[in-house]
């Protein structure tokens, strides 16, 4: 949508008011007392980059919308927040709705404390009803992540570095975003135990055993690249042109690790539209198959509600699919 908003980082590494492309006409018009404040809801009051820019989206479209039909900030209403809200649920899922819904409201407390608005005209609308009980990301069987991993040409050193990235995932159930943003000091011992360190949503520090197979193709990265020793430097670097031996000082970033999955998903001959969240789904549901309980799921995974982990439980999958088979052929 044209509302859109776009945060930028400044030189300095953080954002400030002048990193944004535009604010929008609606908030413009409310002079700068009130563009400050709107500009502190994202620059302050959210720390997460992702979360902050999902909201910057949501909040975007929506004063678009407004300055489409003509409203000003202290025009809107409840039901002009509802006929919004209408409008979105024919083009959005329902989980994507109430996280626009979410933002919009916590957009309006922001600018009701800090007196820009007298009420907040989305708090009593309410979102649509979501219920579901399995997660929609596709996930892979044992043969398949083993195709895949073995699919890698390991020979390379950026063979080695996604090899050890795409594993680690599956075995750590880490967010893509936790395993780019470590640095190789995130990756240490402790007696004869390997750990990884994953900074979580919410600023949350999550420590991780690591599988002695992961402990196993991080090494071999780790030497091949010739970085163990750079603490303070990233750990999974991006790829230096098209050079297979040779990467850069750059961090991954999410959108490479994305494109790097799919290239290995091609290659493997796997068919599945796999994404990096798929290797998260793919190991709790293996790990739930060999036994493992969904509480040490629910903990490693670093869910505050096991109901969370479940959605990742794929095993009744497998029990449903077995259980048809036993009808006899006709």
């Amino acid at each position: 949508m044209d509302g859109e908003i776009v945060l930028v980082q400044s030189d300095a590494g953080s954002l400030a008011p002048a990193g944004w492309a535009r604010l929008p006409a609606i908030i413009v018009a409310e002079g700068e007392k009130t563009a400050k404040r709107f500009l502190e809801f994202f620059t302050a009051n959210i720390e997460n980059p992702n979360t902050r820019a999902a909201y910057a989206r949501a909040v975007g479209y929506f004063l678009d919308w407004c300055h489409q039909h003509k409203l000003t900030l202290h025009k809107i209403e409840p039901i002009h927040v509802a006929a919004y809200r209408e409008t979105l649920t024919k083009s959005y899922e329902t989980q994507t709705v109430k996280q626009h819904l979410a933002a919009i409201r916590m957009l309006f407390d922001w600018l009701v404390t800090g007196q820009s608005v007298p009420i907040n005209p989305a708090s009593s609308v309410k979102g649509p009803k979501y219920s579901y009980n399995k997660g929609k990301t596709p996930i892979l069987d044992a043969e398949g992540i083993r195709q895949l991993k073995n699919s890698i040409d390991a020979s390379t050193l950026v063979g080695l570095r996604d090899r050890a990235l795409v594993m680690l995932m599956f075995y750590s159930f880490g967010r893509v975003s936790a395993i780019v943003g470590m640095d190789v000091q995130d990756y240490y011992p402790r007696g004869k135990q390997y750990f990884i360190g994953l900074q979580e949503k919410g600023g949350k520090y999550h420590e991780v055993p690591v599988h002695h197979k992961a402990e196993e193709y991080l090494d071999a990265y780790l030497q091949a690249a010739g970085i163990a020793g750079q603490k303070d430097a990233p750990l999974f670097r991006s790829s230096k042109g098209k050079t297979p031996n040779v990467l850069s000082a750059n961090r991954m970033s999410r959108t490479d690790v994305l494109k790097m999955i799919k290239r290995r998903a091609k290659q493997a001959g796997i068919g599945e539209n796999i994404s990096p969240h798929s290797f998260r789904g793919t190991g709790l549901t293996i790990y739930l198959e060999n036994g493992g309980t969904l509480e040490n799921a629910q903990k490693m995974a670093g869910h505050a509600s096991a109901r969370t982990t479940k959605l990742y439980d794929r095993t009744s999958d497998q029990i449903n699919r077995d259980e048809v088979e036993r009808i006899p052929s006709f």
